[in-house]
């Protein structure tokens, strides 16, 4: 995963957040060698250690955060089906969820609405069975759904089940952490290689304690965030509880890391940090996302303190 991303993502990510459009090029290559389908998620999911899916995250995210989603945005819609559908849904509809290698496609979770994100309980859309036509009827709109409009899949929650929609965050939690987990590595490592090579008064800026500490602050956090992250991995893996809602610390932790560690790249680059000569200008923009979706961080920490207190917070 890390090749792909060195090699086929990077190059590409500038060209893509330029064109503001889905890079189905990206997707068709990773498709075409295995790295994009039910197979490969089947793979890691299978992992009896558990954190693989969260490993190819980081990695794949490390490469460029926009292509990432793209690529794993699919998975989302699988776990929903995943954590609420049967065994029959789920061999019927994660394989359209993919399609094939020689016709990639990829799937939607839909859960926000204009006035309900984090707040799942304030969802309005409704499902409804008409027996007269033998199906479910949808009535409501979505917002912010990542493939919303171009997938094969729409994967809709609805208020006949909203606990759907946190029983998926949960479980999806580690592996959205292991992806802003990748966004902060990728913005350390660049800006420790350009505090390096830049000067200022006749010595690499790397040489000053306030960027060399910096960057140590910023790769102790890294090494720590992801440990957290493979033990909830782990234990969801291995059908351990979260007694002190793991799942949510990684997410609150990691999200908050990524927005840490682009904010301090842009700053030990300066002003050719804001500029989109460099990469850190974008990680930056891809970074901030991960402490409002997929829960708040205003929303993990109450599930945290509800897990370890026992008590209703408000």
């Amino acid at each position: 995963m890390h090749g792909f991303a060195a090699q086929a993502v990077r190059p590409a990510a500038a060209e893509w957040d330029e064109r503001e459009e889905t890079p189905w090029p990206v997707i068709q290559e990773a498709a075409r060698i295995g790295l994009y389908g039910f197979e490969s998620l089947a793979d890691m999911y299978g992992d009896p250690s558990g954190p693989s899916l969260q490993i190819a995250n980081e990695e794949l995210f490390w490469g460029d955060a926009g292509v990432g989603m793209a690529l794993f945005g699919t998975s989302l819609a699988v776990a929903g089906i995943f954590a609420s559908g049967t065994p029959d849904q789920f061999t019927e509809w994660v394989p359209q969820c993919y399609g094939d290698k020689d016709d990639p496609k990829v799937a939607a979770f839909c859960v926000s609405e204009p006035q309900a994100g984090s707040d799942v309980s304030a969802m309005t859309t409704k499902a409804r069975y008409d027996e007269a036509r033998d199906e479910w009827v949808l009535s409501g709109q979505k917002a912010w759904i990542t493939n919303g409009g171009i997938a094969e899949v729409h994967v809709v929650v609805a208020s006949v089940d909203p606990q759907a929609a946190l029983a998926t965050f949960e479980v999806s939690r580690p592996t959205v952490g292991a992806q802003a987990l990748g966004i902060a590595r990728a913005a350390y490592e660049y800006a420790l290689e350009y505090a390096g090579e830049r000067e200022a008064f006749g010595r690499p800026i790397i040489e000053n304690q306030s960027i060399a500490f910096a960057l140590a602050d910023l790769r102790t956090e890294i090494e720590s965030v992801r440990l957290l992250i493979w033990q909830a991995a782990w234990m969801a893996r291995n059908d351990r509880t979260f007694d002190a809602a793991q799942g949510s610390m990684s997410k609150l932790r990691a999200g908050e890391l990524a927005v840490a560690a682009t904010e301090k790249a842009v700053q030990i680059l300066g002003g050719a940090g804001y500029s989109r000569e460099h990469p850190v200008e974008r990680m930056y923009r891809d970074a901030k996302i991960y402490t409002i979706f997929e829960g708040t961080s205003e929303i993990q920490r109450p599930v945290i303190a509800r897990a370890i207190s026992g008590r209703h917070i408000r």
